[in-house]
């Protein structure tokens, strides 16, 4: 096992604290959707109501002090470190909505979230450490290999599909089409976040970046990235139960992070088949944690007849 650098550490304590946030902004903003729902036109609809509600607000300042965080973690660490962390925010969500949103979890749901924590650990023990990188233009180098290309064309390619075709017709009784594209467009994202992030360190670190057109493109693409995935993000909290979105998302955008990180950063380059092994065996761990997690929902319906809300009968269409 590797000695973890003062860099992993860094992003080890800034994407815990990311997890924290975000997991209680799924619930915050649930209940926000909630609530405008009740008196104006569903954000699943079309509607934007939300807008005038503080608490979906608190929610967004919740997101957007976890991304702060996340976004800083990215910094520091690889994203296959940062990324399956999240695991952590589905924790914290299942346990809240548990509480605050009576969808019940099921002891299965608790083996699940042991699970997750015991796949974060063993990767967190074993990432890579950060590849070194001195400009920004070495990320925009990374960012125009062929490699990276293909893979970033084929993710707008699908998006563009799934948003034009796919997402009017099944949009409201299948969850991987809102999830989809916030994963697959979240992969780009965390690229970006990566680019811009290094520049802010490195330009702390008396090494201006922002003089460079690469970090200002970066910056742009991110901004962008970022309202899209939003957009989408409310789409599916509205539409389908919050203990169903928050893993499938999760699986999804981790998948998708980790795949983009090693085309482009070439995160395995300098480790070992074991490490890699061991890495990946800490990552099923942590989908098997979120499939649990997953099917708690279902578990906890069965002997209680809770009330059956739009987004419940939603749910349990989904083919995934």
């Amino acid at each position: 096992m590797e000695e973890i650098s003062s860099d992993n550490i860094h992003g080890l304590i800034l994407a815990l604290a990311s997890s924290i946030f975000i997991g209680s902004s799924f619930i915050i903003k649930k209940k926000g959707l909630m609530k405008a729902g009740a008196s104006g036109t569903r954000a699943g609809s079309g509607g934007h109501s939300y807008l005038k509600q503080p608490m979906w607000w608190v929610g967004m300042i919740s997101m957007i002090l976890g991304e702060i965080a996340n976004f800083a973690a990215y910094a520091f660490a690889p994203a296959i470190l940062v990324t399956p962390l999240g695991a952590l925010s589905i924790i914290v969500s299942a346990v809240l909505a548990h509480y605050f949103l009576d969808e019940r979890m099921h002891i299965f749901g608790v083996v699940g979230c042991a699970l997750c924590l015991v796949g974060s650990t063993t990767i967190v023990l074993h990432a890579p450490h950060e590849t070194l990188i001195s400009s920004v233009k070495q990320v925009w180098y990374f960012a125009t290999e062929p490699g990276f290309l293909v893979y970033a064309s084929i993710v707008v390619v699908v998006v563009g599909i799934l948003i034009y075709h796919y997402e009017p017709r099944y949009g409201h009784t299948h969850l991987v089409i809102y999830v989809g594209i916030c994963s697959l467009m979240g992969s780009l994202t965390v690229m970006c976040v990566k680019a811009v992030g290094i520049a802010i360190k490195l330009s702390f670190s008396g090494h201006n970046q922002f003089i460079y057109f690469e970090t200002w493109f970066f910056t742009l693409l991110l901004l962008a990235f970022c309202l899209m995935q939003l957009n989408y993000l409310n789409k599916a909290l509205d539409t389908f139960n919050t203990n169903v979105v928050s893993p499938v998302y999760y699986v999804m955008f981790t998948t998708l992070t980790i795949l983009a990180s090693i085309i482009m950063f070439k995160d395995w380059d300098n480790q070992s088949g074991a490490q890699i092994a061991t890495e990946l065996c800490g990552f099923v761990t942590i989908l098997c944690g979120t499939f649990l997690l997953h099917k708690t929902k279902d578990m906890a319906m069965v002997g209680s007849h809770p009330q059956v809300t739009t987004a419940d009968t939603n749910s349990r269409q989904l083919e995934l």
